[in-house]
C-alpha cells in the first residue's frame, strides 16, 4: 500500500489523506533529522548523573517506585545494530522499597540489549535476562536519535501539526506504541510511549528532553527526565556525550543459545522447591489440587513453571497460586494464572491494584491474560489465612514491620516445618562467610518468626538454595531460639 501511494502524482496526493499525513510526518522528520544531526549518527555514547526510581518496586501497591541515587550512568548505543549498553552504578536513597540494592552500599550494573536478547554481565559471566527485551529495545529506540530513526523506519503518521510541537506516532511491532513530539526548532522534546508490561498489561512512559548542546554536528539534550507508570523512574543530568562512539556489542553465545530451565527438588512428600532460574516457586501437592507458591517474571517462566509441576501429581491440576509480594518480578507470572484460571491468593492491600492491572488488555504484545478473556479470581489474606485439605495445612503469614513490601506473605507447613519466603532472606552461596553487617530484612523475618511463634527447620527460598533455619539466625547474627 505504502509503495504504492509513492508513484501516484503530487495532485492525486493532494486528495488522499492517509498518504499526505505520511508525507508530511516524512518532512517533519526529515528536518528533525537535520537539526539534530541524526542523519549521520550511527553510534552515541553519553555518561550523567542524578536520580532513579526502581520501577515496579514500591513498597506500598499503587505509590511512586522507590528512590535510587545514580552516581553514574554511561549508555552506549549502536542504532546499526540494535544494542545498548548500560553501565550504572546507584545506591539507595531511602530504606523503603525493592530492587535488590545493599542497604548502604553502591552497587555496579552492567545492562544489555541486542536486537531480541537482553542480558546482565556478573562476575560469573553473562546473565541471560529475557524478561528485559521489550524495556531495553523501548529504552534505545526513545533516545532522541533513536526515536527518529525508529519512526522513519516503521512510517510514522503526523498526529498533530499546526501551533505547538509536531507531533509523529509510530510502532514498533511487538514492542511499543510512540509519538514524538518536535519542536519548531527541530528538536525533540519529549516521547510519549505504551509498552506491554507483565503485570499492568500494557505501561506508559514519557520521557523528556531539554537543555540541548551541541557535539560536533549532532545536538543531545543536557537533561533527561523520564516517568512511568504516572510515576517518576529517572532525572539524569548529562555531563558527556561522544557521537558515533566505538559500540561493538556482542550477543554471547550463552545469550543467544539460552532456554527456559525449570528444576525441581523434592523437600518432602508432596512438596517441590521448583527452581532453574533467577526466581524459585514451591508446589504443594493436596489431596485433590496442588498449590503454588509464586508465579514470578512473566508468562514464559510462569508457564514453564506450570507446565513442570503439573507433571508433579498426575491428575491433579493447580488451583491457587499463592502470591508473596506485589513487587513486578514476583508477579509478573500472574496474568498467566490468571488466564489458566487459578484463583491468586495475594494478600488484601494488593487486590484493588492487580484488578485494576489484570483489567488492563495487552494489546501491542497480546499475552495468555488477553489471549483467554478470562477475569482473574483473587483471594485475600489479611494477616493469617490457611488452605487445608484435612491432613496438609499451608499457612500464608503477613510478614510485619519490615521495609521491603507492606503487603508481603511468607507460607508456613506447620507439619512439615517448612518456611517458603520471598527478598528477606536470600541465603548466600555454600561456603560463604557470612555478611559483615546483618541486612534489616533478615532481622525482620527473625522477628516474624519469633511473633508468630512459628518453628521452622528448613527454609525454601524463592531466590537461592534450601537451607537450614540456622542459616538465617547466622546471615542477622542473632542467637538461634532454643
Amino acid at each position: 500500500m505504502f509503495r504504492n501511494v509513492l508513484l501516484m502524482s503530487a495532485a492525486a496526493l493532494a486528495f488522499v489523506p492517509g498518504a499526505a499525513f505520511s508525507q508530511d510526518a516524512s518532512a517533519a522528520l526529515k528536518r528533525a533529522s537535520d537539526a539534530m544531526g541524526a542523519g549521520e549518527l550511527k553510534s552515541i555514547r553519553y555518561a550523567g548523573e542524578g536520580t532513579g526510581f526502581t520501577y515496579g518496586q514500591a513498597f506500598k501497591p499503587g505509590t511512586r517506585w522507590p528512590k535510587v541515587n545514580v552516581h553514574s550512568e554511561i549508555r552506549t548505543i549502536n542504532y546499526e545494530t540494535a544494542s545498548m549498553r548500560d553501565e550504572i552504578t546507584l545506591s539507595r536513597a531511602e530504606p523503603k522499597g525493592g530492587g535488590g540494592y545493599p542497604p548502604a552500599a553502591q552497587q555496579r550494573n552492567d545492562q544489555f540489549v541486542s536486537a531480541d536478547y537482553a542480558w546482565n554481565q556478573a562476575a560469573a559471566g553473562p546473565v541471560p535476562g529475557p524478561r528485559f527485551v521489550t524495556d531495553r529495545v523501548h529504552q534505545l529506540w526513545i533516545t532522541p536519535h533513536g526515536a527518529l530513526k525508529a519512526a522513519m523506519k516503521n512510517k510514522a503518521t503526523l498526529k498533530k501539526g499546526g501551533k505547538g510541537p509536531t507531533a509523529v506516532s509510530f510502532t514498533e511491532p511487538g514492542k511499543f506504541a510512540a509519538t514524538v513530539f518536535i519542536g519548531k526548532d527541530g528538536l525533540v522534546e519529549r516521547v510519549e510511549s505504551r509498552l506491554p508490561d507483565p503485570v499492568l498489561g500494557e505501561t506508559t512512559a514519557v520521557t523528556r528532553y531539554s537543555g540541548y548542546r551541541g557535539y560536533g554536528g549532532v545536538k543531545f539534550p543536557s537533561r533527561i527526565r523520564q516517568s512511568q507508570a504516572g510515576f517518576p523512574v529517572l532525572d539524569l543530568a548529562v555531563k558527556e556525550v561522544q557521537p558515533n562512539a566505538p559500540a561493538d556489542i556482542q550477543l554471547p553465545d550463552a545469550v543467544r543459545n539460552a532456554a527456559e530451565r525449570v528444576t525441581t527438588e523434592k523437600v518432602a512428600e508432596g512438596v517441590w522447591h521448583v527452581a532453574g532460574g533467577s526466581h524459585n516457586s514451591v508446589a504443594i501437592e493436596m489431596k485433590d489440587h496442588l498449590v503454588l507458591v509464586e508465579a514470578p517474571l512473566n508468562d514464559a517462566r510462569s508457564g514453564a513453571v506450570f507446565d513442570e509441576v503439573k507433571k508433579l501429581a498426575p491428575g491433579k491440576s493447580i488451583r491457587f497460586v499463592i502470591n508473596t509480594h506485589g513487587h513486578f518480578d514476583h508477579a509478573g507470572g500472574l496474568r498467566a494464572a490468571a488466564a489458566e484460571g487459578y484463583t491468586i491468593v495475594t494478600q488484601a492491600g494488593n487486590k484493588a491494584y492487580y484488578e485494576r492491572a489484570f483489567a488492563t488488555p495487552s494489546k501491542i504484545n497480546p499475552d495468555r491474560l488477553a489471549k483467554s478473556g478470562k477475569k482473574a479470581k483473587i483471594r485475600t489474606v489479611g494477616d493469617k489465612l490457611v488452605l487445608s485439605d484435612g491432613s496438609r495445612s499451608v499457612e500464608i503469614r503477613r510478614i510485619a514491620g519490615g521495609a521491603h513490601s507492606d503487603t508481603i506473605v511468607m507460607a508456613y507447613l506447620p507439619k512439615e516445618k517448612l518456611l517458603i519466603e520471598a527478598d528477606v532472606f536470600t541465603p548466600l552461596p555454600p561456603n560463604s562467610p557470612p555478611p559483615a553487617q546483618a541486612n534489616p530484612n533478615h532481622l525482620t523475618l527473625v522477628a516474624n518468626l519469633k511473633r508468630l511463634k512459628l518453628s521452622a527447620d528448613k527454609i525454601l527460598p524463592l531466590h537461592g538454595r534450601v537451607v537450614p533455619l540456622g542459616d538465617l539466625y547466622a546471615a542477622a547474627k542473632v542467637p538461634m531460639p532454643k
